[in-house]
């Protein structure tokens, strides 16, 4: 696999999992908000532990799941801080 389809195949598959947590998120008892957060803190533990074991290290220069890990970690503290203003 050439370095230009990894960096497709890891686009494309932040597409779906982001995809698949707002299908989630909407269903969720607790509310749109703190459901995402809480879904996209998961998705940074779990790429954080499949760069481990796949023997990935960060800023290669190319994409990998500690960028995507990244982020999810943005797109949750984005998430957290907006529900907190929506909240107050």
């Amino acid at each position: 696999m050439t370095s230009d389809s990894k960096t497709l195949y890891v686009i494309t598959r932040f597409g779906l999992r982001m995809l698949v947590l707002c299908v989630l998120s909407a269903f969720a008892r607790i509310g749109f908000g703190r459901s995402l957060a809480a879904l996209l803190l998961l998705s940074v533990i779990v790429c954080i532990v499949t760069a481990i074991m796949r023997g990935e290290r960060p800023l290669d220069g190319r994409l990998t799941n500690w960028d995507e890990a990244a982020v999810y970690g943005l797109l949750c503290a984005l998430t957290a801080t907006i529900n907190q203003a929506a909240a107050s």
